[in-house]
């Protein structure tokens, strides 16, 4: 809706993340969870989610002129960085890459030493108030960057990591990522509804 309107202010009161594998569909309306395959990665710290998007244009220069006549896309970088806080067997191959586990009733897991880029899909879950729920998907990407890990008696171990989309198979056809809401606002809700009492 155009102008003021302090109902589309958004604050992520509450979320959640999710992995699947790779091209896994998302939930095909908000009145479906994110269920297995998809797999909750637990509590994360409070910084939340950092979404970032870099685009690289190229200038199209002339002879002619000064500036540059024109720019084109060359390249186009959509991460999220997030911090989980749960140690488990979901969590540590997702962020160090899968390794193996010598027997499940060890709970050993062992980082490969020749790893190889593991492809995900990727879910954000997030509400404002009990009626607001917004929703980021990532059909394919990659982890491509982890933070150090700091293990200290004065705070909780964070596994810091940065999510990267990548093109989809079908990149003609098929979104880089998917932000949905269920609803705008909710007095954009309420006028709706008064419309169809009508």
């Amino acid at each position: 809706m155009p102008g003021l309107n302090a109902s589309e202010i958004r604050v992520a009161g509450n979320g959640q993340i999710f992995l699947a594998p790779v091209n896994t569909p998302a939930p095909a309306n908000f009145a479906a969870k994110f269920e297995a395959p998809w797999v909750n990665l637990g509590y994360t710290s409070a910084d939340g989610v950092k979404f970032i998007k870099k685009d690289k244009l190229d200038p199209v220069d002339t002879w002619q002129t000064v500036a540059a006549i024109r720019y084109v896309f060359s390249d186009r970088d959509f991460s999220v960085k997030f911090s989980l806080l749960q140690v488990n067997a979901d969590t540590l191959p997702f962020v160090l890459g899968k390794g193996t586990t010598t027997t499940p009733a060890a709970n050993t897991y062992e980082i490969a030493a020749a790893p190889r880029v593991e492809e995900y899909s990727l879910g954000i879950e997030f509400t404002d108030g009990p009626d607001i729920v917004h929703r980021f998907v990532i059909p394919r990407g990659v982890v491509t960057e982890t933070d150090e890990t700091a293990i200290t008696r004065t705070s909780a171990i964070k596994l810091g990591v940065t999510f990267s989309a990548l093109t989809p198979i079908n990149a003609r056809f098929e979104p880089l990522a998917v932000w949905s809401m269920n609803k705008t606002s909710p007095a954009t809700t309420v006028a709706a509804a008064a419309e169809s009492a009508e």
